[in-house]
């Protein structure tokens, strides 16, 4: 397992940290995404054998949010 912190800007309420951690746990790979309003970030506990960083901040995107940094 690795950890990344990702930037996310465009947060403004609860109801987008949910969504943005919706969309990553969602994916295969990703083992715990704790995402924070206060920080604008999300830490991901992932394993790079079945996802990569490009593809959870591909996910953020799709989901209405940016990445920040």
């Amino acid at each position: 397992m690795q950890t990344v912190t990702l930037g996310i800007s465009g947060m403004t309420c609860g109801g987008c940290v949910s969504s943005v951690s919706k969309v990553l746990n969602a994916l295969d790979g990703v083992a715990k995404a704790e995402v924070s309003l206060e920080t604008h970030s999300a830490v991901v506990d992932y394993d790079p054998e079945k996802v990569e960083v490009e593809q959870l901040k591909r996910s953020v995107m799709e989901a209405g949010f940016e990445i920040a940094g």
